[in-house]
């Protein structure tokens, strides 16, 4: 610009030399000879062309400002209405325009600023740039999460979204571990995830062996005792992140995005596909995928990605090939151990004739047999109530697992889990139409009002079913009436009528006389003292 002006001041300006810069701006030969016109008037022009001219009464955003941005979540306009409300209350000076104040705020304030005014931290998060760990080396680095899938799965005559749990290697982006639950995930989860993340052995290899560490968020299933206590056993460092910080393992939060685009968007019951209607309910002929036919899949997908699709970090290898030309060494742990290291303890028992007494029932074995009276170890999986695992307890050998004695046929599990299915729908039922109250809709302030007509023949039956289950209602203190207070005490009329007046009570301990009648006013008469100075 600066030599267009010259050219200008020259007389050597012609119109080709603006439609060239009017080429290069991408803008009109009319603008150029605008800003042609600024740059005379004031040389600073020429250096930002099309830049506003700055005055020094210029409106800026404060700090007012700001805070009534977050109050209305963004809205220009309704700060614009609240700065006019105060200054007609004489609480501040009036506001510009609403185009200044939208030009305001767009130049003060970041876009980051403003997503953070409007939505919150998480929304001003995806405008921040974030650094890149370095690629390191194969197990120094997993990170594991949980993942409930979009994808409704039949789960025993039940439409369920089942939990993913999984262990990846930052390194060469493998699935190194992977467990799916039908409900939500435990500690469980997180063990048999961990079980075929270490081992190498099929079918889980040949990724495995024990990382250096693990990076995992709050999660109360990862920061269990059993959990920690596996690490510790392993010597696995737990790298424990701060809360709402997805970006510090965006390997495993990556592949959780991965996962629903590239294989779970396409399955059936995909509880995120766009459907017509104004209710997006599922239709009631679509067929669901059995949770063994689900887990399936996702297991082959999950070695689809191993050993076939080429993430882009990887620079056109697939994670098979870049963990097979890491020479980095492998820590083993051979399956049994593995096995002990992954159970809960729960301390000592002595096997008695009955077997081992573990949460009041008894597991027995055949390898008990002879064994009665020593001391041993219980170690157990998480919630697999029908099995614990026998340990000697002084020398820690493993004895045997054991199994529960009485244990209920398929039959008998069913019928109760029936009927307390049955009964929590009861309940719930119960509870939905206690707290199903509503409430006169109200034009102006006033209390509310509800809703709810009865007439009295339901009153009183509502009344006397909730009487009837009162047992405090139901006593009966007057059936055996008190015993008559001695003559001398003052009684109630009251309390006189439902006494038994022909047995007297007798008078309380200490007292051997009675008390000093009424005066004639209703009081209790005063001692008299006589002339030789005893009181009566």
């Amino acid at each position: 610009m600066r030599r267009l002006l010259a050219l200008r001041q020259e007389q050597k300006l012609t119109s080709r030399h603006v439609r060239l810069m009017a080429q290069s701006l991408e803008v009109t030969e009319r603008t150029v000879w605008r800003w042609l016109a600024a740059a005379e008037r004031d040389e600073s022009a020429a250096a930002e062309p099309g830049a506003r001219a700055q005055s020094r009464d210029r409106f800026t955003v404060t700090s007012e400002v700001r805070r009534l941005l977050a109050l209305w979540k963004g809205n220009v306009a309704a700060v614009h209405r609240e700065l006019t409300a105060r200054a007609v209350r004489g609480e501040g000076e009036p506001p510009p325009s609403i185009p200044t104040l939208h030009r305001a705020i767009q130049r003060d304030l970041t876009p980051g600023e403003r997503a953070g005014l409007a939505k919150g931290e998480r929304a001003a998060r995806k405008h921040d740039v974030f650094l890149a760990r370095p690629r390191g080396w194969r197990n120094q680095a997993w990170e594991s999460d949980h993942m409930q899938a979009p994808v409704l799965v039949d789960v025993d005559g039940t439409a369920r979204r089942p939990w993913i749990t999984w262990f990846t290697d930052c390194a060469t982006n493998a699935i190194t571990g992977v467990a799916v639950t039908p409900v939500h995930p435990s500690r469980e989860s997180v063990l048999s995830a961990l079980r075929s993340a270490v081992l190498r052995e099929d079918p889980y290899g040949p990724f495995g062996g024990l990382p250096e560490k693990v990076r995992v968020d709050r999660g109360k299933d990862f920061l269990s005792r059993t959990v920690t206590a596996a690490f510790d056993l392993l010597d696995v460092t737990v790298e424990d992140l701060p809360a709402y910080t997805p970006h510090l393992k965006g390997t495993v939060e990556g592949l959780n995005r991965a996962v629903e685009s590239m294989f779970l968007a396409a399955l059936p019951g995909y509880a995120r596909q766009p459907r017509p209607g104004k209710r997006s309910s599922r239709p009631k002929d679509e067929v669901l995928l059995g949770f063994e036919d689900f887990t399936g899949r996702l297991l082959a997908w999950t070695s689809w990605w191993n050993t076939e699709h080429h993430p882009a970090p990887l620079r056109g290898k697939t994670p098979l090939e870049a963990w097979q030309d890491d020479p980095t060494p492998l820590r083993d742990v051979p399956a049994a151990d593995l096995w002990t290291f992954t159970l809960e303890d729960a301390g000592t028992r002595t096997l008695t004739t009955r077997g081992v007494r573990f949460r009041k029932c008894d597991y027995v074995s055949a390898w008990m047999t002879g064994q009665a009276g020593i001391q041993v170890r219980v170690r157990f999986m998480p919630h697999h109530d029908h099995r614990i695992e026998i340990y000697h307890a002084a020398t820690g050998r493993y004895l045997g697992p054991a199994d529960l004695a009485d244990r209920a046929t398929e039959e008998q599990v069913s019928a109760v889990r029936r009927a307390r299915a049955a009964r929590s729908r009861r309940l719930k039922k119960d509870l939905e139409a206690s707290q199903r109250e509503r409430y006169a809709a109200v034009n102006q302030p006033e209390a509310p009002q509800r809703l709810g007509a009865l007439t009295t023949a339901q009153a009183e039956a509502e009344l006397a079913q909730a009487t009837d289950t009162d047992l405090s209602q139901l006593s009966l203190p007057d059936l055996i009436p008190p015993a008559a207070p001695p003559a001398g005490w003052r009684t109630p009329a009251s309390l006189a009528a439902l006494t038994t007046p022909d047995r007297p009570a007798p008078l309380p301990s200490g007292r051997d006389s009675a008390p000093a009648p009424d005066g004639p006013d209703g009081r209790a008469a005063r001692p008299t003292t006589d002339k030789d100075g005893d009181t009566s």
